[in-house]
């Protein structure tokens, strides 16, 4: 049985498919048209959008399978190994875009029908806005790296889309003088591409080394801890970590050897309640021991 929430993931996924797919047709007919290679870069640019939109389309599915017997913890970090397979391609399509454009800027040619590629650019902008927001909405809500991996994406592509427009409108008021104003351009949306790539890199492979949760969340649970217990009774050995959309906190929790095991259960169970308060997703484990005695501590 599939959650409401698996169904808004996909189903946001599966429209960032779509409307990469019409992008990218349309940049690529008008760069063909124009001659223009800074659409041209655009249209390769939403190309690496739509490999990321159909890899995240498929990891949040792939994460929102329950846990079985080879992956007891689940499979959220489907999710964080799609982030860098994205990123990855965003370092390649960059690469490329900055090639094209330098040879661009030593071979010049005339752009031609510079206003279609301009309203291209914008109508491009506009569509990616609005898809964009929804993808961030959603990946909030679910705390899906892949979907704020894809949003990412084309929150970028809004900038490089509006980037474009802008510098084959100077084209067109300078009268064509300056075509080396496109190729600058390409470059400049190359750069756009490259700190993205960076950013999600970063957001999506420290999960993987089971990196702590950032010290804000820390200090959530820290205080949540302390909260519920008494002064006879201590802490240690905090350890948290990421995967997918799940966040996971383990500790150990040392009580007077006269409170019961009933006791020490509810106990946890308020902490644990507490915690969860503050997170989407979160699984606590935490590890009962008794309070030493003074005796012990001594030695």
């Amino acid at each position: 049985m599939k959650t409401k929430e698996y169904k808004k993931k996909v189903g946001v996924a599966r429209l960032s498919i779509l409307s990469n797919t019409t992008l990218i047709l349309i940049k690529l007919l008008a760069g063909i048209f124009s001659g223009s290679v800074s659409i041209i870069s655009e249209a390769i640019h939403s190309s690496m959008d739509l490999m990321a939109a159909v890899i995240a389309f498929f990891s949040v599915r792939v994460s929102g399978n329950p846990p079985d017997k080879k992956h007891p913890y689940g499979h959220g970090k489907f999710e964080n190994i799609s982030g860098v397979i994205e990123a990855l391609l965003i370092f390649i399509a960059a690469v490329w875009i900055i090639y094209e454009a330098i040879h661009k800027l030593y071979n010049p040619a005339e752009i031609k029908n510079i206003e279609v590629g301009a309203i291209v650019m914008i109508i491009s902008a506009l569509v990616n806005v609005f898809v964009s927001r929804k993808l961030y909405k959603v990946a909030k809500e679910t705390d899906s790296v892949a979907l704020e991996a894809d949003a990412l994406h084309l929150k970028t592509d809004v900038l490089t889309s509006a980037g474009v427009a802008v510098g084959l409108l100077l084209i067109l008021v300078t009268g064509n003088k300056y075509p080396f104003l496109d190729p600058v351009v390409a470059i400049i949306v190359a750069l756009f591409i490259i700190y993205e790539a960076f950013v999600l890199l970063k957001k999506a492979y420290n999960p993987l080394l089971d990196t702590t949760l950032p010290d804000d969340e820390v200090e959530l649970i820290t205080g949540a801890i302390n909260k519920h217990i008494q002064e006879n009774m201590a802490w240690h050995q905090l350890r948290t970590r990421k995967s997918g959309n799940y966040s996971y906190a383990d500790f150990h929790l040392e009580v007077p050897e006269s409170l019961s095991v009933k006791s020490s259960h509810q106990l946890c169970d308020d902490i644990e309640a507490e915690i969860r308060s503050h997170f989407h997703n979160i699984e606590v484990q935490i590890h009962i021991e008794p309070m030493p005695s003074v005796s012990e501590e001594q030695q």
